[in-house]
């Protein structure tokens, strides 16, 4: 962060922002502190000159005038501003995001948006840090641009003790971001369920030191312990499943919450193989709410919340091998319910529920599951927005989470005429439905059978966890992180709430 005036600032890009204006003219939303009003109405001239409408996500660059010793000038749109003139932390964080992704290859960048207060702040440096993101590992030709390595915030909250506070949380969450993203991005022969725990327990041991125990089971001690969703979904495979369980326990913590996510890394739908319309080569990416779970409770350590948080990482790879599981087999599950797999590419309810039980069997109070479970969530919701059911008190509090957080997340009912249609002749339910209506909601309604009486909630992110069209806002094109900021800000909530 710094304060210095706006002329003095020695960057690549200085970040400005512009917003739409009543009359339909642009206005420079903040950031002239410094520069003197000869220099302020070129910017505002220049810029009406140029058709800039100040929309949210668009960026315009230009060379920047010469009283500044900014190369780059950069005006990123806030879109139309509230009623009392201000911008929410959502469209800072999206104007911030959508000015750095568009600097991808420049050295230094410096920010001048509106921080009036620690909230702006924070979504500043939220969206400036999550726009700032590349996946460039496997790219070899030396042409490829890297994140800006150096950002500058600038405001005049620098010395604020509480400014600095939510500085570093912003850090922590973007970063904890970031590595969500590099994992669904790494590919799926790279990350397998042995090579996802891991690289669990290494993030764990270097970001929070003892604050995170990680304990695997193997495929035996699985097999052994009655683990049959996770077992069956993954015996198709060469590369054998796991479930890695996280543990963050601080002195006297004031609740147990469970976190349950789905880590299929790599769902070819097994005997039931989805075909290339489905997009089978996105489909490393089934991991995400694992790669979600993890990093959440990696950054619960680093922030030192007073309340416990066990992760669960149901781990599989779903392949049609000699050795998968037919459409007809019949699973018995951790808690001792039975299955028939009608479907199996309906597999990470299966993996799902085994993990559920294992937290309800630990005392955890609410547990929350997040997957990219269903296609029927994308149709209904489109591909930002995550559908959320369980518990009403549960789910609402993880809707009021994601929107604190700048994540889109609806809350959808659990319709109780939908429960029969789980219904089999052999087993205690079946893994599928027999009607083709409400996927995304009967999958809750499977789920929700192996939580009990335990308040619960259910994430299903098939949409947002992936954006396979252009980069928008902070958000670039590929894994986009999705999840972690909701759970975070649910834990804290649960944390100050008790």
């Amino acid at each position: 962060m710094t304060s210095a005036k706006i002329p003095a600032i020695d960057a690549d890009a200085l970040i400005i922002g512009c917003a739409q204006a009543p009359d339909g003219g642009v206005v420079l939303a903040g950031g002239l502190d410094g520069i003197d009003e000869a220099v302020a109405k070129r910017l505002v001239d220049l810029a009406n000159q140029l058709g800039i409408t100040g929309k949210q996500d668009a960026v315009y660059k230009y060379p920047a005038p010469r009283d500044l010793r900014a190369r780059l000038l950069v005006l990123t749109g806030l879109g139309k501003p509230e009623a009392d003139g201000s911008f929410s932390p959502e469209a800072l964080r999206r104007a911030a995001g959508a000015a750095m992704r568009s600097l991808s290859g420049s050295r230094s960048a410096a920010i001048a948006l509106p921080t009036p207060d620690d909230a702006s702040l924070t979504a500043v440096v939220e969206g400036a840090l999550l726009g700032d993101y590349a996946f460039t590992k496997y790219q070899t030709s030396g042409d490829q641009k890297e994140p800006v390595a150096d950002i500058q915030i600038v405001t005049a909250l620098k010395r604020s003790e509480r400014a600095k506070d939510a500085f570093v949380r912003a850090e922590i969450i973007a970063k904890a971001v970031a590595r969500t993203r590099d994992l669904v991005d790494t590919p799926p022969n790279v990350l397998y369920p042995g090579s996802f725990a891991e690289t669990a327990k290494s993030e764990a041991k270097a970001l929070t030191g003892s604050k995170v125990k990680v304990s695997v089971l193997n495929e035996k001690q699985l097999q052994a312990g009655g683990y049959g969703g996770i077992v069956g979904v993954g015996q198709g495979s060469s590369r054998p499943p796991c479930l890695v369980v996280l543990s963050y326990s601080p002195p006297n913590a004031k609740a147990h919450v469970g976190l349950v996510g789905k880590g299929i890394t790599f769902d070819s739908g097994g005997l039931n193989i989805k075909n290339a319309e489905k997009k089978i080569h996105f489909m490393g990416y089934d991991m995400a709410g694992a790669a979600a779970v993890l990093e959440t409770v990696l950054v619960a350590a680093q922030l030192g919340l007073p309340i416990a948080v066990t992760g669960y990482l149901c781990l599989a790879e779903n392949m049609p091998g000699g050795h998968a599981q037919r459409p007809g087999d019949i699973v018995t599950m951790r808690n001792g319910m039975t299955v028939e797999v009608n479907n199996t590419d309906a597999e990470g309810r299966l993996v799902m529920a085994d993990g559920i039980a294992d937290a309800v069997t630990a005392g955890c109070n609410p547990i929350v599951d997040i997957a990219t479970l269903t296609g029927a969530q994308s149709i209904a919701l489109g591909q930002r927005t995550a559908g959320v059911m369980g518990t009403p008190t549960v789910r609402d509090a993880i809707v009021r989470a994601a929107g604190e957080s700048g994540e889109l997340a609806w809350p959808m009912p659990l319709p109780e005429e939908l429960d029969p249609s789980s219904k089999s002749l052999t087993a205690d339910m079946a893994n599928t439905s027999l009607v083709k209506i409400g996927g995304m909601l009967f999958a809750g309604q499977f789920l929700k059978r192996f939580y009990g009486d335990v308040p619960w909630g259910h994430i299903d992110i098939a949409g947002p966890a992936f954006n396979g069209e252009a980069g928008w806002g902070y958000t670039p094109k590929g894994g986009t992180g999705f999840g972690v900021r909701t759970l975070v800000t649910f834990l804290e909530d649960i944390a100050a709430t008790k």
